[in-house]
């Protein structure tokens, strides 16, 4: 049996190929497509001698559960870092770092998005607990749009154990939580910061949250109680940046 992975969308497929293309082995298209993002990507399979093929959709809609918008490939399989790789991105980075920690979100469609967000927003890098979490899978990819072949997510065994790292190399852990009594726009993200977020309804756990040095909470002015993880993620990633771009250099 292969031990590869299928990996579907057009996004995601392009990603692989321009960013990491010795790990692709074979794209698939259907064969309608003769579009100019198709072009694009034939571009980069032929500049990294991948092999292409044609197939019908009905053969793509058994391999892969989702939107695969006739595009797929075969790829090794997919990365996760460890607690070692997140000491060396913090050894290599060059600005203030800004980290995304995400307790026990399980649903692949919340990490990809979340990876997508995070990467738009300049974060190093993704960091999830080893159990209790969704991992890169081809959802995961699909929703990230190609974000999940650049930003580094990583995966540790101890949360709390990372998180007294992470203060230890002089980040700030703000960490998410509805009862909190401060805003998010309250609080000070201009320096290195790791940002927490627990899963929609939960939220952190409450070690994850005794970590944290500050607790803020987003500003609700509706009748909902809580905003989607990946949604909140986007405001408080965003107004991290918004800060830092208005400090004087």
């Amino acid at each position: 049996m292969s031990d590869l992975e299928k990996i579907y969308g057009v996004h995601a497929v392009e990603a692989l190929l321009r960013h990491h293309p010795k790990r692709v082995k074979q794209v698939w298209l259907a064969e309608s497509r003769q579009d100019p993002r198709i072009q694009a990507l034939l571009a980069l399979a032929a500049e990294s001698r991948v092999s292409v093929g044609n197939c019908e959709r009905r053969e793509m809609d058994a391999w892969v559960e989702g939107v695969h918008q006739g595009v797929v490939a075969e790829v090794s399989p997919s990365q996760v870092w460890g607690e070692a790789m997140l000491e060396e991105l913090l050894d290599r980075s060059e600005g203030v770092p800004l980290l995304l920690v995400l307790d026990g979100v399980t649903d692949p469609h919340n990490l990809g998005a979340c990876l997508r967000t995070a990467d738009a927003a300049g974060a190093l890098a993704v960091i999830v607990p080893k159990d209790k979490s969704a991992t890169l899978n081809a959802t995961v990819r699909k929703v990230a749009c190609g974000a999940a072949e650049v930003i580094p997510l990583v995966a540790v065994t101890n949360l709390a154990r990372t998180l007294e790292k992470l203060q230890q190399r002089g980040l700030w852990l703000v960490g998410t939580a509805g009862e909190a009594d401060q805003e998010l726009y309250q609080q000070d993200m201009t320096g290195p910061t790791g940002l927490g977020m627990g899963a929609e309804g939960k939220g952190m756990r409450r070690l994850t949250r005794e970590h944290c040095d500050y607790l803020v909470r987003l500003p609700m002015a509706g009748s909902v109680s809580s905003l989607n993880v990946s949604v909140a993620a986007g405001v408080c990633l965003f107004e991290a940046v918004r800060q830092r771009a208005g400090k004087p250099k």
